[in-house]
């Protein structure tokens, strides 16, 4: 299984990919995370909110791989425990779909978006930043990975 990484903005400064990267690689091929950096939409002062949630939500779509489960980080997604996130990710596992996997835009994501996705996935009642998001969501399924697999990196 493959989890696409979908994040709108790209140029993250060095810490957020050495963060990022430090989790990914640690993941083994059967469980890879791939990250896919997508442009935010241009925001002048003529752009609404929902015209650049729009043209970011269509770059969502065209980046999700064919036949992959649609997994959104929104704030009033569910929010699980690390074994909850365990459990749903043995749950992806046994589907053997990749999953995509996506953080809209510092506008949110589109409704459409939103409502098409298998699972609304809540991180935390506070605002997180972008940059930080990337790093925590890796390092979650890199823990949810090793409670699965009871690798001793997950302590209780």
């Amino acid at each position: 299984m493959i989890i696409h990484f979908i994040t709108v903005g790209q140029k993250m400064p060095k810490w957020v990919s050495e963060g990022y990267n430090e989790y990914a690689k640690r993941l083994p091929k059967a469980c890879s995370l791939n990250i896919i950096e997508l442009p935010m939409a241009n925001r002048g002062k003529t752009n609404s909110v929902d015209k650049m949630k729009a043209e970011e939500a269509k770059k969502i779509l065209d980046a999700i791989p064919k036949g992959a489960r649609l997994i959104v980080l929104d704030e009033h997604g569910q929010q699980v425990t690390t074994k909850g996130l365990a459990n749903k990710m043995e749950d992806w596992l046994a589907g053997g779909q990749d999953i995509a996997l996506v953080v809209g835009g510092p506008d949110g994501l589109e409704q459409s978006l939103i409502d098409s996705a298998q699972w609304k996935w809540g991180l935390s009642k506070l605002t997180l930043p972008h940059p930080m998001v990337r790093i925590l969501v890796a390092e979650q399924i890199y823990r949810a990975w090793s409670v699965i697999n009871n690798h001793p990196y997950h302590r209780e």
